[in-house]
């Protein structure tokens, strides 16, 4: 891979639901036992990311899975979604919710945006928000690789984005999802990792 340049200015790191009901040990997933190795160590290793993003002055951007309360405050649920994890209740990822936050280790975020599906661009604001901020380079971090990570990748690409995927800032619940999507995402953007990104943002890691 070409070495990276990087404007600060014009980049947002896209920090891909890192919230609490994914992560935190009081968490949605975290009640239920979900979890992965590779997923749990996603906030010490972007830490350092999310810090030299800020010293350099670029974008923090932070995407929130949400579950649209409906009547009494049941949430929408797609049947895909309430196949995959029968576990979600009333009051996950609910909006406003401790649940919905971005985790603790990674705040604050410039910009957050919720988003109700794989991409964060589908029925959001992003797209609006990234044009007033004249963002022109997307970095992504995040969970799940091979769902929200990949899908608002290439949705980023097809609206003209740079997109820069760190091959080790991102996670899923199997190891062969991860690789085949990092594999795939390289067709589109460009891979790097989180060394390679914070020493393009002119620190060391």
């Amino acid at each position: 891979m070409a070495t990276l340049k990087i404007d600060p200015a014009t980049t947002g790191l896209v920090l891909v639901d890192m919230q609490n009901d994914f992560l935190h040990a009081d968490g949605a997933y975290g009640r239920a036992g979900q979890s992965a190795d590779a997923i749990a160590a996603l906030p010490a290793r972007l830490k350092p990311v999310a810090d030299a993003m800020r010293k350099a002055g670029g974008w923090i951007i932070s995407t929130h899975f949400t579950l649209v309360p409906g009547k009494d405050g049941e949430p929408f649920i797609s049947e895909h979604l309430r196949r995959l994890r029968p576990f979600l209740t009333k009051g996950d990822f609910a909006p406003g919710s401790f649940g919905q936050a971005l985790i603790d280790e990674l705040q604050p975020a410039d910009m957050s945006v919720e988003k109700i599906a794989f991409s964060a661009f589908y029925q959001s604001r992003l797209e609006y928000s990234l044009a007033q901020a004249k963002l022109k380079t997307l970095v992504f971090a995040g969970i799940v690789t091979n769902g929200g990570v990949a899908s608002t990748v290439r949705d980023a690409h097809v609206r003209g984005y740079h997109p820069i995927v760190l091959s080790d800032g991102c996670a899923a619940f199997s190891k062969e999802a991860h690789d085949a999507t990092i594999t795939s995402l390289a067709t589109i953007g460009d891979v790097a990792t989180c060394e390679d990104f914070i020493a393009a943002l002119g620190h060391t890691s």
